[in-house]
């Protein structure tokens, strides 16, 4: 077969897409974009191979025609010689921990106990496992798990727990698919228990909560903050929601006419569907992250489409509140003990607003309605409560 049949004048003439050849298997691929591409094409036996030798005129090191036929020719005589030209050509393929995690999560897309199940798995590894999602699942270290792990070690301990099992259990399905040899650096008996700091013990406990006459105060310092991570807390402050539903709230979910949040079963607890009403000042936070908002989370994250951290949201909470030791999740009991001691309101709709199943299995089933307007005037008479120190 004639060689050199193309000329760069030629070549810069060439605008129709398609395959175009200097002879002996060197072509030129043109896009449909106008971008051009050196091939080299041959066939061992029925098999058609094909093999990129770099970009025409573009990029950082562009391949001109006579370095691609300095390149063609190096390709012939490999494979005059019975080598494949392309075994030391192609780099290997370097698979992260993001890439594991995601066929892991595929792989059990038939496992999961439940909706809420498989939410889970899903924000703990894409959440809080985010640190390692870009590195080499063969070149991680224990340090690296350590890392992960130590900002959620002594507040969240029974979430520390869970992300490390499940960050053990993505490093297994690489090791399991032969991406890494090494051991596996998020195990915990005889490698990371020698290294991790003692941490509180787990246990099912009640959570440190903030005596409810402070409310006032903590509401009026978290409206002194500008920050998001503020916003998110009053906003669970005035909702009694639970900071996962919270958090990962979007505006999809708010209806601002009716004064109304539907958090989809899938992000409840119980896995029931749970519609909130939004006092006037819920209703006024939601309008102004709105209007900074560059995602779909009405709290966002560092980045436009992931919320924001319960770290973020316990420290705004603890730079607020007179007591440091209070969580998140304790604002609920704080909202619970001030319905019980200060209000006439009935136990049935405190209860509901928590969204806690309240009577057996029959009671529940002849009483399906929700007292949502019971609720509401419960929660305005909250917001009124929290808002004694601001008016």
């Amino acid at each position: 077969m004639a060689r050199n049949k193309l000329t760069e004048t030629k070549i810069k003439g060439l605008t129709k897409p398609g395959i175009y050849g200097d002879g002996d298997g060197l072509y030129i691929r043109v896009q449909a974009g106008g971008s051009r591409n050196w091939i080299f094409i041959w066939r061992r036996g029925k098999a058609r191979n094909e093999m990129g030798l770099g970009g025409y005129g573009q990029g950082t090191a562009p391949v001109s025609l006579a370095l691609a036929r300095e390149k063609a020719e190096v390709v012939r005589n490999q494979i005059a010689r019975g080598e494949d030209p392309r075994a030391d050509h192609k780099p290997a393929a370097v698979i992260t921990f993001a890439h594991c995690m995601d066929g892991l999560l595929a792989s059990k897309a038939n496992d999961w106990k439940n909706a809420k199940h498989k939410a889970q798995w899903e924000m703990t590894l894409r959440d809080y496992a985010k640190p390692l999602h870009d590195l080499p699942v063969a070149d991680i270290v224990m340090g690296d798990v350590k890392d992960c792990l130590m900002p959620h070690w002594q507040e969240r301990p029974e979430t520390a727990d869970r992300l490390r099992s499940r960050i053990q259990a993505v490093i297994d399905y690489g090791i399991a698919h032969e991406w890494r040899t090494a051991g596996n650096p998020a195990r915990w008996r005889g490698l990371l228990d020698k290294v991790m700091p003692a941490r509180k013990k787990l246990q099912r406990g009640h959570h440190a909560a903030l005596a409810y006459d402070h409310a006032p105060t903590l509401i009026l310092r978290l409206r002194e903050s500008k920050g998001v991570a503020a916003r998110a807390v009053e906003f669970i402050v005035l909702t009694v929601a639970r900071s996962g539903e919270a958090r990962r709230a979007t505006f999809a979910e708010i209806d601002l006419d009716a004064a109304l949040w539907v958090v989809p079963a899938d992000r409840m607890k119980g896995g029931v569907e749970h519609r909130v009403p939004l006092t006037a000042r819920a209703v006024e936070i939601v309008r102004a992250m709105k209007q900074r908002a560059t995602g779909a989370y009405i709290f966002g994250g560092d980045r436009d489409e992931t919320p924001i951290s319960d770290t973020a949201m316990t420290k705004a909470l603890r730079a607020a509140s007179p007591d440091k030791t209070v969580t998140l999740h304790g604002l609920r009991s704080m909202f619970r003990d001030w319905a019980g001691d200060k209000t006439s309101h009935d136990r049935e709709v405190a209860e509901a607003a928590l969204a806690h199943q309240v009577g057996n299995a029959v009671e529940r089933a002849y009483r399906r309605a929700d007292a949502l307007e019971k609720r509401r005037t419960l929660m305005d008479d909250w917001e009124l409560y929290c808002g004694k120190a601001s008016s």
